[in-house]
């Protein structure tokens, strides 16, 4: 069975072709440059382990234009991989916010994209886009059946106690102001892996997801019972622009002091903040290079970066009464040693521990680098988002 994963932004169309026979990738691309002047589509095959690239620059005024021309790649003679577009059975959606209504993944319905759009004020920069993907998808795969997987479902777990923010009871009530999550499909599948791996449908584990946006979340026998980001993507974690937690009181001097409307302060704590507020950088690996010229403001914003992250495996171990593993994902989480032994070091009360080695000589889907005999084992799990989304898509369809 073929199915296709969308990830549909504002200007942008990511998307995989997975057979799901083997659970590999037959294609894979993005569409950029949605209604500009010019847009962009970088396509890849996949073929007996061969890699082909296909790059193609032309107007793409929308979505549509620019998923009828994936479909077309798709099924092309020279580049394509199927004959034609019935041969792909489902379409996953990924769609960022499903609020309270949404705690599984569903076929999508009239009644479901109604609801979508109910929760735009939730997500007002990805609901919308994503049901674009959706609404231009059920045009070009007709036959398909499509399929919403949230980034907050994984979450929904969370007990009340953990999701409640201490305001008074109608901003819950009536706004529904809350903890959601997100990253919720990238932690669901790195944390079932690790419980395959440890052998324990019981285990404690952390999950740190770390790319230009992070978040952790706390999985106590394969449920979230905790995670760093809340009603937005905004809090926990220092992230790429994104300041993470901060005293609200930060808000209210800019507004009075500065003179800063709600609109700037957005854009501060958004777009300016985080590592490119520290360094002026947004790439780690920049960031990285410098520390090791012995840059004081890059050592400083690393230690920053690592000491959140330690803050989060206290608390979450305390959460769940111990902790049996901790697992890093994403692009700095699997890629960055350097963050990985910072987050590890004076960790040891807690029987975390990190081994230099081990880390350098990774192998396998799921590679340990914590020293032989520790009380907790630390694993780098590559995350996999899109082959979940067709995971739950293909249960679904049974």
């Amino acid at each position: 069975m073929n199915i296709l994963v969308i990830n549909a932004g504002s200007s942008s169309i990511k998307y995989q072709l997975i057979d799901m026979n083997t659970e590999m990738p037959l294609s894979s691309g993005i569409v950029e440059r949605i209604g500009l002047e010019m847009g962009l589509i970088k396509h890849k095959t996949f073929v007996n382990g061969s890699e082909e690239k296909t790059v193609e620059e032309f107007p793409i005024p929308d979505h549509g234009v620019g998923l009828k021309r994936v479909a077309e790649l798709l099924t092309d003679k020279k580049v394509g991989v199927i004959s034609e577009p019935s041969e792909i059975q489902a379409v996953g959606h990924r769609l960022v916010h499903g609020g309270e209504t949404f705690t599984e993944t569903v076929e999508i319905t009239d009644e479901v994209k109604a609801k979508v759009k109910e929760l735009f004020p939730l997500a007002p920069l990805h609901n919308p886009a994503n049901l674009i993907g959706v609404e231009v998808a059920e045009k070009v795969f007709p036959n398909a059946k499509q399929v919403g997987v949230f980034d907050t479902a994984f979450h929904q777990s969370i007990p009340e106690k953990a999701f409640r923010y201490a305001l008074p009871e109608k901003f819950y009530s009536e706004l529904r102001i809350r903890k959601y999550g997100f990253h919720g499909t990238s932690h669901k599948f790195i944390s079932e892996k690790a419980i395959e791996y440890l052998g324990n449908p019981d285990a404690k584990i952390v999950t740190i997801h770390l790319g230009n946006g992070a978040s952790m979340a706390a999985v106590k026998g394969g449920v979230c019972v905790d995670t760093t980001m809340g009603m937005g993507p905004l809090s926990g974690l220092i992230m790429g622009t994104r300041s993470g937690d901060i005293d609200p009181a930060i808000i209210f001097y800019l507004a009075q002091q500065k003179g800063y409307s709600i609109n700037e302060i957005s854009d501060l704590l958004n777009k300016e903040s985080g590592m490119k507020g520290l360094t002026g950088l947004t790439d780690m690996r920049d960031v990285e290079k410098l520390q090791g010229e012995g840059d004081p403001v890059a050592i400083l914003a690393l230690e920053m970066y690592a000491y959140r992250v330690k803050q989060y495996i206290g608390s979450y171990a305390s959460a769940m009464n111990g902790v049996d593993a901790i697992v890093f994902t994403a692009g700095i989480g699997e890629n960055k040693t350097s963050v990985r032994e910072m987050v590890c070091e004076d960790m040891d009360y807690l029987g975390i521990t990190w081994d230099e080695e081990k880390d350098k000589n990774r192998n396998g889907d799921v590679h340990e680098i914590n020293v032989d005999g520790a009380k907790v084992k630390v694993l780098i799990i590559p995350t996999n988002e899109e082959l979940e989304i067709a995971k739950q898509s293909l249960a679904l369809m049974k």
